[in-house]
């Protein structure tokens, strides 16, 4: 048996690529979406002069505790990303024209992908993580830019770099340094290997 079905695992999101990564990696979970202001957190982080990726494990943090509250049997994974270039924070754009934008900003140039997981179980926060992958985005022309949101289309919103690596979004770019299930939302090598150590996964 791999993994034992006590505790049960809740992953506390509605990512799609988060849940399929931890699917694919043949965990047994179920996921459950965690209503936290995403915005005062941040703006809150901000005004404390806190860097992006303690932004990012606050964000994670609260998902998982919300979540913990009403399964306290349960091992709650909870999880946030922020992108970071040259200093400034960039959120999941709000529509295709400010994707556009977004993409112009990043083209060219490297940014950091701060991806935070947070575990809590019985009251408490037992594990937290923060990778830090790096991507630079090739000098594309704005007519390959158009064709590829043209083709992608709406799924790029739900991307805080207007992007999907497991997509179309990979010829953006030139280099790619970090794991790729990082890159997607969920630092899966060091969950796996937390999870062992817990007792949940057989070693």
């Amino acid at each position: 048996m791999i993994q034992r079905p006590d505790p049960p695992l809740i992953l506390a999101t509605a990512s799609a690529a988060r849940r399929a990564v931890l699917a694919a990696a043949g965990l047994a979970f179920t996921a459950e979406a965690a209503a936290v202001d995403e915005a005062a957190i941040k703006e809150s982080a901000r005004a404390e002069g806190l860097p992006a990726g303690e932004a990012a494990m606050l964000l994670a943090d609260a998902k998982a505790q919300r979540i913990a509250r009403r399964h306290r049997e349960a091992l709650v994974i909870g999880a946030d990303q922020m992108l970071v270039c040259d200093g400034a924070w960039f959120d999941k754009p709000p529509d295709l024209a400010a994707a556009r934008r977004q993409l112009l900003t990043l083209r060219g140039r490297p940014h950091e992908l701060m991806t935070a997981l947070v575990c809590w179980r019985n009251g408490a926060r037992i594990w937290q993580h923060l990778a830090r992958p790096r991507l630079v985005m090739r000098e594309f022309s704005e007519p390959f830019l158009d064709a590829y949101l043209a083709l992608e289309g709406e799924a790029v919103l739900g991307s805080v770099g207007a992007y999907r690596l497991e997509g179309p979004g990979v010829q953006l770019f030139d280099r790619v340094e970090g794991e790729h299930s990082a890159i997607l939302g969920l630092p899966l090598l060091p969950l796996l290997g937390f999870l062992r150590q817990h007792g949940v996964l057989a070693t």
